[in-house]
């Protein structure tokens, strides 16, 4: 499995090509700041084990790979995790929540609670109206697709309130998802938003 090792963007978890030192941020990164801080990713989301593993557990009802899986992001993202305060899972719309019965992003934010020891919330996150899947959408059209769609109710900003919030997904694509999840996290009070996932798409210019 590709495996994303240091050096990589600290803001986006992307690898360099070249080793250039660490601590450098990609030129992506410069032109196209993320809303959330930092990225961090087990492995890159492209044709083979990565790639069979996520469907597995999201399409497959292969819950006992989230085991695994949350260990392998648990040891990527222990930078992240060192001063986390609350794993917050990207949500899944109801419809589709009651179609798969299970959502893969909290299965694995459980696992990587249980070995962080930071507490996993659920219910933190709300998505309130149903999306195309991002495959296929270009990066305004993701964006485009994603506004307005998360929330957080009055009860869950206290848990979030002034605290560091790590939230947790499968796949990253173009990272509108999780611009506009911590984007909203923020705006509840969330004293800082980074980003934890098993596997990101790659681009190479």
């Amino acid at each position: 499995m590709p495996f994303v090792e240091r050096p990589f963007c600290e803001r986006l978890g992307t690898p360099f090509t070249h080793d250039l030192g660490q601590g450098l941020i990609s030129p992506e990164a410069m032109a196209n700041p993320p809303v959330y801080g930092r990225a961090r990713v087990v492995a890159r989301y492209e044709e083979g084990p990565a790639r069979q593993l996520v469907h597995r557990l999201k399409y497959g009802d292969r819950i006992e790979l989230a085991d695994a899986m949350g260990r392998w992001m648990a040891r990527s993202g222990a930078d992240l995790l060192e001063d986390a305060e609350l794993l917050v899972p990207v949500p899944l719309h109801r419809r589709r929540l009651f179609g798969r019965r299970f959502n893969q992003a909290a299965e694995l934010a459980r696992v990587v609670g249980e070995v962080s020891g930071v507490a996993a919330d659920p219910l933190a996150l709300r998505r309130i109206k149903p999306t195309k899947p991002q495959v296929g959408l270009t990066r305004a059209q993701r964006a485009e697709n994603v506004q307005g769609v998360f929330r957080v109710d009055e009860a869950a900003k206290a848990r979030i309130a002034g605290r560091n919030v790590v939230l947790v997904d499968d796949v990253m694509t173009s990272g509108a998802t999780a611009n506009a999840a911590a984007r909203v996290l923020l705006r509840a009070g969330a004293a800082r938003v980074d980003a934890l996932v098993f596997a990101r798409v790659v681009t190479t210019r």
